[in-house]
């Protein structure tokens, strides 16, 4: 008898162990795994997410570019700077960590401010642009030719090209609505001086004359002051070039010339501009009927080239062409600066 109540009791008091040290361990629910689970995968995004860190830090040896200072070429005159960029390696992270991958074409990158800007250089002429920049402007002198400029301005606006249009002084005042026309059309204005003189046989007071004077009538009938002068028929000495500053205006010329007033075959023309081209390039026209004729398929085998084309005060700009993505920082001030 005794033995049989001291088994019973010693068969409960262990089954109360088995059940409290039961009750004590991890319960093992089809949510506990989940949670498991859960766990792991942010353990292992973690480590996804500095491997991506680590590749956006090592990309930087391979895609920061340096800025460039404008500087004074021996040959070329006056060369402006282009911006550098940087990649943004917290926004490019940002960025990646939505597709939980890392990509090239998912970097962001930030501008870098050259030192030395084409403004920061002493009175010289400009004929191109950093050749690092891939575009091209385009140099449209008008004092005659009223007939074609209708033509050139359907073709610009069809092709979604804007230009720059040096306008001679006298031509504005004799031909108002035409001036109108081309600044309604949202091309830039230069001087082109007053009545077409030759500048470099010009005295001091001759040539304030001819640039002032110009200024005077541009601002008057259009509402503009002009920042670029290019001389007629490309003539100059450096006096012009100093008085064209001391006015708030830059001196430009010409890499490419389309000798477009010896009226030439227009598809020999296209290619002789085309196999001239370059980045940085500048593209001397006039209203004729052989750039009216061929400056839609010169826009087309120029854009071929992978370049763009825009006026002078784009293509010699620091600013980088359009690429990879810019932070949100850039894109930021760009909306301020646009809004005020």
């Amino acid at each position: 008898m005794f033995k049989t109540r001291f088994l019973q009791l010693f068969i409960g008091l262990l089954v109360v162990i088995v059940g409290f040290t039961a009750w004590q361990l991890p319960h093992t629910s089809e949510d506990t795994v989940d949670t498991w689970t859960e766990e792991a995968e942010e353990l292992q995004t973690e480590e996804s997410g500095e491997d991506i860190r680590q590749q956006i830090q090592e990309a930087q040896e391979e895609f920061n570019e340096p800025p460039i200072d404008a500087f004074i070429d021996d040959v070329w005159k006056g060369i402006p700077g282009y911006n550098g960029r940087v990649i943004d390696v917290s926004e490019s992270y940002e960025n990646m960590k939505e597709h939980d991958r890392y990509a090239e074409e998912l970097l962001v990158f930030r501008d870098t401010v050259p030192e030395v800007s084409y403004e920061d250089l002493p009175p010289t002429p400009f004929y191109k642009a950093n050749p690092n920049k891939p575009m091209v402007g385009f140099v449209i002198n008008v004092a005659w030719g009223n007939e074609h400029l209708p033509t050139i301005l359907n073709e610009l606006n069809e092709q979604d090209v804007q230009a720059t249009f040096f306008l001679d002084g006298s031509w504005v005042r004799d031909y108002p609505r035409i001036a109108r026309m081309i600044k309604e059309e949202g091309h830039e204005i230069g001087n082109h001086a007053y009545s077409h003189s030759d500048m470099a046989s010009l005295s001091t007071e001759e040539i304030r004359s001819e640039l002032e004077e110009t200024n005077e009538v541009i601002e008057a009938t259009l509402n503009e002051d002009p920042q670029w002068f290019t001389p007629p028929s490309g003539s100059f000495r450096n006096e012009v070039v100093e008085i064209a500053h001391e006015l708030g205006m830059y001196t430009v010329l010409w890499t490419v010339d389309t000798i477009d007033w010896q009226n030439p075959d227009p598809d020999a023309m296209v290619e002789r501009v085309t196999n001239q081209i370059h980045p940085g390039a500048t593209v001397l026209m006039h209203p004729t009927e052989p750039t009216a004729e061929s400056i839609g398929a010169m826009i087309e085998q120029i854009r071929d080239q992978d370049l763009e084309i825009g006026t002078i005060s784009s293509v010699m700009s620091e600013n980088r062409m359009s690429g990879p993505q810019r932070s949100s920082e850039e894109e930021e001030d760009d909306e301020l600066l646009f809004n005020e």
